[in-house]
């Protein structure tokens, strides 16, 4: 009995051991560049959209081929049905086949094409897929700079849950010390009942806090592991520290024009713009006609250009230049050409769209910032008096020299200074980034 006892317990200590060991291997101490990293590697929509960049460079690569001559080859056979020979009978000259009866016919031929002219369709439409890879590409740094700053606020949003618990837990603990006191203070006759149940209630008031608290780490270690690409069950710890060191901003002209120049989405429309206008050029193209250089070489059994026709292999080659020229077609070149001229007003008026959006963003942003910038400053100052009148209140409380709702009032307001404090330190550092992103600056990866 004692040994099966002994061995459950054994068993019971190395699952204990190996489960302590799996939580600490899940445990991953981070920095806000190496997240980035990892998020970037994982990231299954960045993966798309290269794709999308690769498929636009293939294509490309296509269509540049249709610049250069092409070389098919073509073969056959045909057995033919049986038929009479067609002989000519020369008087004192004898009888002449003139058509042998050859059922097996084979024939190999190459075929060189090289176009001459095309009314500029080639070649305005290897720039249109240019002008099209150039706009994916920038399509993929939009996503590449959005997923870098979704990756930096589910991290900061992760740090801010685990300050604000930390501030939540050192006020249950401060109050657990204070309704001690009163508690002391109550069996010594020095307090009433009434006083003992305002500090149960506040505690039981924060106690409701640090369950939110704990519950809002949990759920922002969740977001930001969903984002980095791993699983939802490693746990994360951010070991970066927000910079408390206010920084000097550049204008918003500054930042404005800096966006204009440097933002993916401006850039990649432009080429879009640029894509249209080809299409316009290859629209036109219909009304030009097309020149292509063309040679063959057969080798035929037997070659039809032979004659008499024997059955045996003959070759020959012949150089052709084909013009084709559609000279009517009820318009439908002209409504091709009007369709792509729409295509490209349109992609004008998007580029317009878009830039006011830009200054919308990065204008608010700016002020975000400013706001953030002033808030930080402020809060910083109200915790340092909080902290003081804590401190001076509850050394009279112990004194018996103030009231107990003057200390409660106090942890009251250390407990909201510290906690505008932590808000306003990590709105300011996500008011950096997103004023990064607006103004279309390649964000730290």
């Amino acid at each position: 009995m004692n040994f099966r006892i002994t061995k459950l317990l054994w068993i019971f200590i190395l699952f204990g051991f190996f489960t302590i060991t799996d939580l600490a291997q899940d445990l991953k101490k981070l920095s806000v560049d190496e997240s980035v990293q990892i998020g970037l590697e994982n990231s299954h929509s960045l993966h798309s959209s290269m794709e999308k960049v690769k498929n636009a460079q293939s294509r490309l690569s296509e269509l540049k081929t249709n610049l250069l001559p092409s070389l098919k080859f073509s073969g056959m056979y045909t057995r033919l049905s049986p038929i009479e020979p067609f002989i000519l009978d020369v008087p004192g000259l004898g009888s002449f086949n003139l058509a042998s009866n050859i059922v097996n016919n084979y024939s190999a031929k190459l075929t060189l094409q090289q176009p001459l002219f095309t009314g500029f369709k080639l070649l305005s439409s290897v720039d249109m897929a240019d002008y099209n890879t150039q706009a994916q590409k920038q399509n993929y740094t939009k996503d590449e700079h959005d997923l870098i700053f979704n990756i930096k606020n589910a991290y900061w949003t992760l740090y801010k849950a685990n300050q604000l618990k930390t501030v939540v837990d050192e006020n249950v603990t401060q109050i657990k010390a204070h309704l001690d006191d009163v508690n002391n203070m109550f069996n010594q006759g020095l307090s009433t009942k009434n006083d003992v149940l305002k500090v149960q209630v506040q505690l039981g008031d924060v106690q409701i806090k640090q369950i939110d608290a704990n519950n809002n780490v949990r759920l922002g270690m969740i977001n930001l592991d969903n984002v980095m690409g791993l699983s939802l069950s490693t746990q994360i710890e951010p070991i970066e520290k927000v910079n408390p060191k206010v920084e000097t901003l550049s204008t918003l002209d500054l930042y404005l024009d800096k966006a204009y120049q440097y933002r993916p989405e401006l850039i990649g429309m432009d080429f879009t713009i640029k894509a249209g206008e080809s299409g316009v050029t290859l629209a036109k193209s219909g009304w030009w006609p097309q020149l292509f250089l063309i040679g063959d070489y057969l080798s035929a059994r037997p070659n039809q250009r032979i004659f008499p026709t024997t059955d045996s292999f003959k070759d020959t080659w012949d150089v052709s230049i084909s013009v084709t020229w559609d000279l009517w077609n009820w318009g439908a070149t002209g409504y091709q050409t009007d369709q792509a001229q729409t295509q490209v007003e349109q992609g004008k008026d998007s580029y317009k769209t878009i830039k006011d959006n830009i200054t919308l963003e990065v204008t608010q942003t700016y002020l975000n910032i400013l706001q953030a910038k002033e808030k930080m400053l402020l809060a910083g100052n109200n915790v340092i008096q909080a902290e003081e009148n804590y401190r001076v209140t509850d050394e009279k409380f112990k004194n018996g020299l103030t009231l107990n709702s003057e200390l409660l009032d106090a942890e009251v307001a250390l407990l909201t200074a510290k906690t505008n404090y932590v808000q306003s330190e990590v709105d300011y550092e996500l008011a950096k980034a997103q004023l990064e992103k607006s103004s279309g600056e390649s964000p730290s990866k």
